[in-house]
This record gives C-alpha cells, structure tokens and sequence, in this order.
C-alpha cells in the first residue's frame, strides 16, 4: 500500500456511526486502498462500532451477571467488546497502516531471534 494522498476519498459506508465514519474519511484520506483494504477498513469500522456499543451496554451495569443457578458469569458485553477489539486489531494490522514501522508482533517465547 503506498502512502500518497487518495484523490478519490471514497466516502464511508452509511450504516456506520459517526466515530467510525470519521476514522474512515481520515484514513481514506492519508491512504490509497485497493479495493480489498476498503472491505478490510469497513470491517474494521463495523468492529469498532460493535465494540462501542458492548461497551455503552456495560455503562452502569456489572461486570457479572448471575446466571439461573445463581452462579456468577461474565456479562455477555464483555465478551462481546473483547471480540469485537480483536477483530477490530486484528483487522488493522492486516490493513499494514503504519508503513516502514517495525513488526507490532509480540516477541518470540525466550526472547530468541529466529536466527539462533
């Protein structure tokens, strides 16, 4: 992906929200995208707004929820808001945004190079 200015700046899908419209017209702006890194960036978007409104959903409530047992559960937005962060990273990082930066990827278990 190179980095000029796009021309086009194709506008963003309109069932998104307000934050994730934004961050599409800032990125479609810094950025050329082939069309396959559009579907890839709408996804990403949609993921953020996934993870906005689990979010929103937690807002005053508990982290827990007793189930029918009485047993104490996770609530289901916070799974959902953990997904939806992992896809939306994951996502991201497919997208290579930050050209010329070094691997983002944790290091390797015992800190050995691969050519050790």
């Amino acid at each position: 992906m190179s980095k000029p200015k796009n021309p086009k700046n194709p506008e963003p899908p309109e069932h998104l929200s307000r934050r994730s419209r934004a961050f599409w017209r800032r990125i479609s702006a810094d950025y050329v995208l082939e069309t396959h890194q559009l579907e890839l960036l709408r996804h990403a978007c949609e993921a953020m707004d996934v993870a906005d409104r689990a979010r929103a959903e937690l807002e005053g409530s508990s982290l827990v929820v007793a189930d029918r047992y009485g047993q104490l559960r996770p609530h289901p937005a916070v799974n959902i808001a953990r997904d939806a962060r992992l896809g939306l990273a994951r996502l991201l990082r497919e997208l290579n945004l930050d050209i010329g930066a070094e691997e983002s990827r944790p290091p390797r278990i015992g800190g050995r190079d691969v050519e050790s």
